[in-house]
């Protein structure tokens, strides 16, 4: 795969993108051996990465990825040489599903058991497939699924050890976000980092619960703050002193789940003659809570958010209304046309005013954003997206872009992509600062990428500054990743020890 110039035409076969959501039932553990290029010497650490590893059970397919049991994936780099190893997270539903040789649960994305709303009305229980992020934090390695609590897993062998609910700080039906965010230097911790994730349980209003954790994994701040109406809320935004939530617009009728006749996250719709509510919360004051009108959209993922001139920009992927996918009659049969891009966007809070300002900052679809993590909320200059190989087309992502937010008077703040098209498809990137880098882009960008010519999976190393120059290093793997979503890099190194 090489960098190639966006042109008009398809840039991908949809069999070539349906090829990636194929089931991933083996576990393996081996030194990457087929790599081109030179793996840099100084990329030392894990990455660690979640998804979906199973897209049916026991014959019966999945209606939507995201009901797919999880699937944690390491890749650890030491002296030039990286290690691969992918294990499934043992959850207590997907052990008893192997056992019984069947489906046996519900999934939020569309998945019912088979029988129709007969076998399935009033079976509210909904299976936890620890599947959307992990993250390594005070010496604990944590499966994320937002809907339940944290899997712990051994971060050497990826061995489950079982549900984690923070030395007791997760009361019974209480989730964990899989979102978290790292304050780099927090500022009432002498600045020292702290790691900022939340929990949501509904009823009429919904309970926002936000937890604060040292680097030894010590729970140091709790606070709760009840929002009126539902709160689909998948992600959030921090600053030194603020962390801020998007509500989107959007009802949630039960009935229909209750009675077996529609999964949960089929009974959600959006409301476009709403606005989106900001939910602005002070981490460290006690002043109120406020909550501010925006524009109506659906967002899933915040860029980055930091203080300003007097107010908080929040930079996000916007939606103009709830991805659709959940209500075709299979994912594979996905019309890009017909499904709204996410595109980069740009909220400014005026606090006293109680106004939001919202700008949009480049057209192109994009998703999974990251930044330097020393910028977590913090002014930034330099972000990573996954994004299309046309600069406008809605499609599978198949592109990294490097996105300039110092001229935000251009047309287009991306200059540099590079494109895994026409039969190539990205993941999400993360970037690794060089352990020497003294500016904001130096490090590399890693994503995973399906090449459908190998059936094959490959990590992508990228040079975060100049992405024009393709791969430093392309690793590839044995066999294949369903697609995933989202992962973490930490600079330990958990490879074989005997390696």
């Amino acid at each position: 795969m090489t960098a190639t110039t966006p042109t008009t035409a398809l840039s991908y076969k949809p069999e070539d993108w349906q090829q990636g959501y194929r089931s991933q039932p083996n576990e393996y553990d081996y030194w990457i051996d087929d790599i081109e290029g030179v793996i840099p010497p100084e990329l030392t650490g894990t990455l660690f990465r979640n998804g979906p590893g199973l897209l049916e059970i026991h014959g019966q397919p999945l209606h939507h990825p995201f009901d797919g049991d999880g699937m944690v994936c390491a890749i650890a780099f030491r002296n030039g040489r990286a290690h691969f190893r992918n294990r499934f997270v043992r959850t207590e539903e997907y052990l008893a599903e192997q056992k019984a040789g069947k489906m046996l649960y519900r999934g939020v994305f569309g998945t019912q058991k088979p029988g129709g709303w007969l076998a399935n009305i009033f079976d509210i229980h909904l299976k936890n497939v620890a599947n959307t992020q992990v993250i390594y934090w005070g010496g604990k390695l944590l499966a994320l699924w937002e809907g339940a609590k944290p899997y712990r897993l051994n971060p050497h062998t990826l061995e489950t050890i079982g549900i984690d609910t923070l030395d007791g700080i997760l009361q019974s039906g209480t989730p964990l976000a899989a979102h978290p965010w790292i304050d780099p230097a927090c500022v009432v911790d002498n600045g020292a980092p702290c790691l900022v994730n939340f929990s949501v349980e509904q009823g009429l209003s919904s309970k926002i619960t936000i937890y604060e954790l040292n680097p030894q994994g010590t729970v140091l701040r709790q606070k709760s703050h009840n929002v009126p109406g539902f709160c689909f809320l998948h992600d959030c935004a921090i600053t030194p002193n603020y962390i801020i939530f998007f509500q989107n617009p959007v009802t949630y009728n039960p009935l229909p789940f209750v009675f077996g006749l529609k999964a949960a996250g089929q009974c959600m719709q959006t409301r476009l003659d709403q606005p989106t509510k900001v939910i602005v919360i002070p981490r460290h004051r006690s002043a109120p809570m406020l909550t501010l009108d925006a524009p109506s959209g659906f967002i899933f993922h915040h860029v980055n958010a930091f203080e300003q001139d007097g107010q908080i920009r929040v930079d996000s992927i916007r939606y103009d209304q709830l991805l659709t996918a959940v209500e075709q009659d299979h994912f594979l049969q996905t019309d890009f046309d017909q499904v709204p891009p996410g595109r980069l966007t740009r909220f400014s809070l005026d606090l006293a005013q109680q106004q939001v300002e919202q700008t949009l900052l480049d057209c192109r679809p994009c998703e999974f954003p990251t930044v330097h993590p020393n910028y977590v909320g913090r002014p930034h200059r330099y972000v990573y997206v996954a994004t299309t190989h046309h600069p406008t087309d809605n499609a599978p992502l198949q592109a990294i872009a490097k996105v300039d937010m110092e001229d935000l008077t251009g047309q287009s703040l991306i200059q540099q992509i590079w494109s895994a098209a026409p039969r190539g498809f990205v993941g999400e990137p993360v970037f690794v600062p060089h352990p020497h880098g003294q500016k904001e882009d130096e490090g590399w960008v890693l994503t995973l990428v399906f090449n459908a010519a190998r059936g094959h999976s490959e990590l992508i190393i990228l040079d975060a500054q100049n992405l024009n120059h393709g791969p430093v290093a392309v690793l590839r793997l044995k066999h294949h990743i369903p697609y995933g979503l989202h992962g973490t890099f930490t600079e330990v190194d958990f490879g074989p020890t005997d390696g």
